[in-house]
């Protein structure tokens, strides 16, 4: 720690420094002073450097009567005298230090005022710029009793607010394992709160031939105002986008849309979400021969350039297989057939507004390489985002009765929302972001200029990524890249460099597609690995631009994966479950009316899922079938083997196997309480 108390101005003094300097050192740490000022940032980081040999973190507690000139000036010099240092060793941590003054404002202190919320734009910049070379800047807000507020505050409340309180938020903040970055914090007397922005949903005040005027205002005023629903953007991009969507809106007025099917948006007078959650958009059966994977794997940019791609090119290969992204092929059809999304229940769909927000895949059993799949598709949940609304539906694809695979498609509707529906969902996949570090790996793939053409040729026919007159109803100056083509992509970069293109090992991937591509561009995939998952992101190489974010895929390491992923031997649950099914088989319909739920167990072994079992008591006349729910679970248990039998054989209380982090509980955990009336009312076990 390199300690400095600056003072600026009048009244200077040295003997604060001093005194802290001194407590440290009889603690046992290592610290010196410094009396420049902060304006002389470089005399302070060679101080440092002098005294440690590298600086590491730059905390600012500044007070002065020169107000811009040291609290927010001297944070910037000092910050840049230690930025080239932090920036070559690859770790920095940066604590400005704001005050509410600056947050909400306070009476008789502009200058102070306006100086400490600039605090918070600065250190709110550097933590963009920073994040690439491991730099973390974070804000705080204290209330802390100080020398300062001594004459100011009565004694108790000096003592109640003591720095003490503030310092543990500042060490940590400060820890290389503290991935924060960009936060705000406010902080005293033992309580730390987190601060964010918040938006209303707005209103847009003029039409494309009708001009903003005052009085448009003043009617609009209340929605303008109106905090029901409201958005909490975290980055300019997303501040941005809400202008984006309104100008589309704006523009597009008057519009015909090109399938009067699709034509309308969604009103909150017309939508009933309760009737359409859960309802079944279709089951519609793929049937195709080796073609089609072959066909896909040349969409998504395979060449036989490669001698690894062979395998997915040629049907004679001894190793012939599919992708594993061609699993979103046959969920598609179940979807997108100008059927499944004719309007329901006051819900219409502008294809041209249109957006493919995320996509989540995962694979139970390797895709054959020919035959006939089933796919059902559920509208899982329905979103108010107030600029738009989301439709998730999730996808469960068959071969015959055995599931291969699960997709959740997120898709959303321009100028849709304002519904007054809910922001968030559970059933939704989440996505994650990459780890702050330098990406474990990269590689680029160029696509070509007739990428799109050929991609759609697997059954997305969009024309919006073919058709010049339809992309410019989108607001797009020309045809756009499938986003699920930069997904296979995405999915087969990581298929090659850590898997070595060995699909019995690829397990689940979700993206969220954040910036459109246009055929022709380089698509560059950067990838973290963290244990069995991949953290990626792609990027248009020549524009920098993130157009895939939030990715992961599940890979399972190449010497514990089952052959095919088949069930692993010798799990004693797997007969619980087995006699579960049969003793219920009698009283399912009983047990549904009682229970009215679908339960789902992650069973692991040796760190592992292994097997999934459903106890489905929600639909007909109940269910015991291993694999994942077909339609959503409403609690998801994952424990492991022995850890199963012993809660079965009351060895273990479920109570304190969940408090012992040994049983994790996902969804509604109220309902997990009638799983007694299962296990031992009626299976007796």
């Amino acid at each position: 720690i390199a300690f400095f108390m600056n003072w600026n101005g009048y009244g200077k003094s040295s003997s604060a420094a001093d005194k802290v300097v001194n407590e440290i050192r009889a603690k046992g740490g290592k610290a010196v002073p410094n009396y420049d000022s902060v304006e002389d940032g470089e005399k302070l980081v060679k101080t440092a450097l002098d005294a440690f040999g590298r600086i590491g973190t730059v905390i600012f507690f500044l007070f002065s009567d020169i107000i811009h000139r040291i609290h927010l000036r001297g944070s910037f010099l000092v910050t840049r005298a230690a930025w080239n240092h932090m920036k070559n060793q690859k770790f920095g941590r940066i604590i400005m230090t704001s005050s509410a003054a600056g947050i909400y404002g306070n009476f008789g202190q502009a200058n102070y005022s306006a100086a400490k919320l600039g605090l918070l734009g600065l250190s709110n910049t550097i933590a963009i710029e920073g994040r690439k070379y491991n730099i973390h800047s974070n804000t705080i807000a204290p209330t802390a009793g100080s020398r300062l507020t001594q004459t100011v505050m009565p004694q108790d409340l000096v003592d109640a607010f003591k720095p003490e309180y503030v310092a543990p938020l500042v060490l940590w903040l400060c820890h290389e394992s503290c991935q924060e970055n960009g936060g705000l914090f406010e902080v005293g007397a033992g309580w730390i709160g987190k601060l964010r922005w918040e938006r209303s949903l707005g209103a847009i005040v003029r039409g494309k031939s009708h001009p903003m005027t005052p009085e448009a205002v003043r009617e609009n005023w209340e929605k303008v105002c109106d905090f029901d629903n409201a958005s909490k953007p975290r980055t300019i991009q997303e501040s941005i986008s809400v202008l984006n969507d309104a100008l589309s809106q704006i523009e597009s007025e008057g519009n015909v849309s090109m399938n009067a099917t699709y034509s309308g948006s969604v009103t909150s007078s017309s939508v009933n979400a309760a009737n359409i959650i859960g309802r079944e958009l279709a089951t519609k059966v793929y049937t195709y021969s080796h073609l089609q994977p072959i066909l896909y794997a040349l969409g998504v940019g395979m060449s036989t350039k490669d001698p690894d791609h062979l395998k997915f090119l040629f049907e004679g290969s001894e190793e012939f297989c599919c992708l594993p992204s061609f699993g979103v092929i046959p969920a598609q059809t179940s979807i997108f057939d100008g059927v499944a999304l004719d309007g329901f229940n006051g819900l219409n769909f502008d294809f041209t507004k249109m957006l493919h927000g995320e996509q989540y895949l995962e694979l139970y059993k390797p895709l054959p390489t020919s035959g006939q799949l089933t796919s059902v598709s559920t509208v899982a949940d329905i979103l108010d985002k107030g600029a738009g609304a989301v439709l998730l539906i999730d996808v469960h694809t068959y071969c015959g009765k055995e599931l291969l695979c699960y997709n959740q498609f997120s898709l959303f509707f321009v100028g849709a929302g304002g519904f007054g529906g809910k922001r968030t969902s559970e059933k939704a996949k989440a996505t994650i972001n990459p780890p702050e570090r330098p990406p474990d790996a990269v590689l680029s793939d160029v696509t070509t200029a007739n990428q799109a053409a050929l991609y759609r040729l697997s059954g997305d026919w969009n024309p919006l990524h073919i058709d010049p007159n339809f992309a410019a109803l989108g607001g797009f100056k020309k045809p756009i890249l499938h986003g699920l083509c930069s997904f296979g992509f995405a999915a087969r970069h990581v298929l090659k460099h850590f898997a070595n293109n060995d699909v019995t090992r690829f397990k689940a991937i979700k993206v969220r597609f954040a910036k459109p591509v246009f055929p022709g561009q380089t698509l560059q995939t950067e990838m973290w690995k963290e244990g069995n998952r991949i953290h990626f992101q792609t990027k248009v190489k020549e524009t920098g631009e993130i157009a895939i974010s939030g990715g992961y895929a599940d890979i399972t390491s190449a010497l514990d994966k089952p052959s095919a992923w088949e069930t692993i031997a010798g799990l004693q649950s797997d007969l619980v479950f087995e006699e579960i099914g049969r003793r219920i088989k009698d009283i399912g319909k009983e047990l549904v009316k009682k229970v009215n739920a679908i339960f789902q167990w992650d069973i692991t072994k040796d760190g592992r899922t292994a097997v999934q079992w459903t106890i489905d008591l929600k639909n007909g006349s109940g269910e015991v079938y291993q694999g994942p729910a077909r339609s959503s679970a409403d609690t998801t248990f994952t424990l492991s083997d022995e850890d199963f039998m012993d809660v079965v054989q009351q060895k273990t209380n479920p109570q304190k196997a969940f408090f012992a982090g040994k049983l994790k509980v996902k969804g509604n955990i109220m309902l997990s309480q009638k799983l007694e009336m299962i296990l031992k009312d009626y299976a007796k076990l």
